[in-house]
């Protein structure tokens, strides 16, 4: 394992990037109230937009106890958001899917996020790219390899 970097540039990167993680969690909150969701209700539901999943799974993507997103995702069910269905390929398992109300609330939720959008669209093609690319492997993920700008 490397060893932690304490000089001047990597603390200034790494309060950068908590700077940017707090304005984005207080954005997401302040969208998920307009519609009357919680910031971790608006992010199962967004999670379940992408696929339909057991919640143990969503509990595993979002790094928290699974009893925590059952909890959830029975208040996202009480309101017509999220339903539960079985498993096509296991039918011990229950797989929880936006319903269409769900879908469109996501979809509203995502659009009124500017906080993100807007730096971004500064990027060129090629900047996004490259910090994807950068965070992708700062978390671990399979990337390809960083062009040398230099």
């Amino acid at each position: 394992m490397a060893t932690p970097r304490k000089d001047p540039l990597t603390l200034e990167v790494v309060e950068l990037i908590g700077s940017v993680v707090a304005r984005y969690y207080a954005e997401y909150e302040q969208a998920a109230a307009k519609h009357s969701l919680t910031g971790a209700q608006a992010r199962v539901l967004g999670l379940l937009t992408l696929e339909p999943m057991p919640m143990r799974r969503v509990a595993q993507k979002l790094r928290c106890e699974p009893s925590n997103i059952t909890g959830i995702v029975d208040r996202l069910e009480s309101r017509g958001l999220v339903e539960r269905r079985p498993d096509p390929n296991d039918r011990r398992v229950k797989l929880a899917a936006p319903t269409k109300e769900g879908v469109d609330t996501a979809r509203r939720l995502r659009g009124s996020l500017d906080f993100a959008r807007e730096p971004l669209a500064e990027l060129s093609d090629e900047e996004r790219t490259m910090l994807r690319d950068l965070l992708k492997r700062m978390l671990g993920e399979e990337t390809p390899a960083v062009p040398d700008l230099g």
